[in-house]
């Protein structure tokens, strides 16, 4: 049932990479679904890179960042010159692009807005808009980045526990490595820590995750901050089947193999297949590829690996000329969703980026954990011992996680007693996941009641 009207008009401005663009564009889907008009603000390089071919009826209007023939986040000389030419040219791009719709009598009512660009709020609030701000990570992530910005949480961390309002005891491991590795990468512990700098001005704050799966996270949070769940935003024909025909994000950074993936899939058994991901943008060191491949060689279960183009050269090549077609399959990229929700899949071995772990969570895949880099040393805890739904691969003193270790971890997963409970856990939180998402679930009715209150200000 559709709770707007013509008149509500959302501008959503997406931060430029594939797994900050495709949770945003779900949500705009949802709330078009719901009848806000939505207009899309990608970069121009995004939008010609991977986005003209888009097939959602979403309105799209690309914009400047200062690097529309490249992309910027990676080429220019460093992401703090990147940022200030994306606040620079985009703010005036976007003061431009809601000056033309109010022109065209198509104003603007709300800007929804990724958390990692504070500055929009400035711009919302010179036409009097309606700000909300959107955060593509977990509430636990999201909770320990607050916590420093309060100065709850002193760096360089100390000592062997990490006992936090809100959060289950951590050890510093378990901290995004930004933050466990104090220096690693500067530029980006400062955007995520300032996400916060103006937080309390804005009139609402959305996070993707499902309130049932963070409870005491999101409690702790909303007695500081007016934060509503809306989570998972995946396509829906994977969780609730609401919106008719949507079954893809429709954005891909790389072409995925679906025909070659979906019919080897279809040759093996149900629950024989280990998939294995590390997501579009986590760089694996030459080192750790061996030991996954050796890993998966001795586990003796099928695989279908995912291998970035760019991540190629890293597999040692007599694993690549000894690998039979009936045992496994590497690609450059697949249709994930499909892949995880076919009858084959056993488990998923992931980076537990964000974006993927909450599809294995509503997808019901059970999960090994092989984190990279940011926000991923977190979800990982959470996936073994808070929602008890995989296991993480321990690394050793040198950040590598051995073969032996990757083969123990597939076993226990698809022959161990520990993996019927962990299968057991993942149906739970699959349901979960879908009851949030349909009509009057937890992430359904926060949903709602943002619309309500748009219209109830416009």
């Amino acid at each position: 049932m559709n709770l707007a009207h013509n008149k509500i008009h959302c501008l959503v401005i997406p931060f430029p990479t594939q797994g900050h663009i495709n949770p945003m564009l779900q949500f705009s889907k949802r709330l078009q679904h719901k009848g806000i008009e939505i207009t899309l603000v990608p970069t121009i390089h995004i939008f010609k890179k991977s986005m003209q071919e888009l097939t959602s009826s979403i309105t799209i209007e690309p914009i400047s960042d200062g690097y529309d023939d490249v992309n910027g986040l990676f080429c220019a000389k460093s992401i703090e010159t990147y940022l200030e030419s994306y606040q620079k040219v985009g703010s005036q791009a976007i003061i431009q692009l809601i000056e033309k719709l109010k022109n065209k009598g198509n104003p603007i009512n709300c800007v929804i807005y990724d958390s990692f660009m504070p500055w929009i709020l400035d711009v919302a609030k010179m036409f009097g808009l309606v700000s909300c701000v959107f955060f593509t990570m977990s509430c636990a992530v999201e909770n320990i980045f607050y916590h420093i910005q309060l100065k709850e949480l002193k760096l360089p961390v100390e000592g062997h526990q990490v006992l936090l309002p809100g959060l289950p005891p951590l050890v510093p491991s378990d901290l995004p490595s930004f933050v466990n590795d104090l220096g690693s990468y500067p530029p980006f512990l400062k955007m995520l820590v300032d996400q916060f700098s103006n937080i309390q001005e804005a009139d609402w704050i959305l996070c993707n995750t499902i309130y049932e799966l963070e409870k005491h996270e999101v409690d702790w949070i909303t007695k500081r901050l007016s934060l509503r769940t809306i989570g998972p935003t995946i396509p829906s024909m994977y969780v609730d089947k609401r919106l008719e025909n949507d079954n893809s994000y429709g954005l891909s950074m790389y072409t995925p193999k679906t025909d070659v993936c979906m019919k080897w899939l279809s040759d093996c058994d149900d629950g024989s297949v280990v998939y294995v991901s590390f997501g579009s943008m986590a760089e694996l060191k030459e080192e750790q590829m061996k030991e996954i491949a050796c890993g998966l060689k001795k586990s003796n279960h099928n695989f279908l690996w995912v291998v970035r183009e760019s991540e190629e050269p890293k597999i040692p090549k007599d694993f690549l000329e000894n690998i039979t077609k009936e045992k496994g399959l590497v690609v450059t990229w697949c249709p994930q969703l499909d892949v995880l929700s076919h009858k084959a899949i056993g488990c998923f071995m992931t980076h537990c980026g964000w974006n993927s772990t909450l599809e294995a969570l509503s997808l019901g895949v059970p999960m090994v954990a092989i984190p990279i880099w940011t926000d991923q040393c977190t979800n990982a805890k959470y996936v073994m011992d808070v929602w008890e739904m995989g296991i993480k691969a321990q690394a050793n003193e040198k950040g590598v996680v051995k073969q032996e270790v990757v083969e123990h971890c597939i076993k226990e997963v698809m022959e161990g007693e520990r993996g019927k409970e962990i299968r057991k856990n993942a149906t739970k939180w699959r349901e979960v996941t879908k009851k949030a998402m349909d009509e009057g679930g937890s992430s359904d009715r926060n949903i709602n009641e943002f619309i309500a209150k748009l219209i109830n200000a416009s």
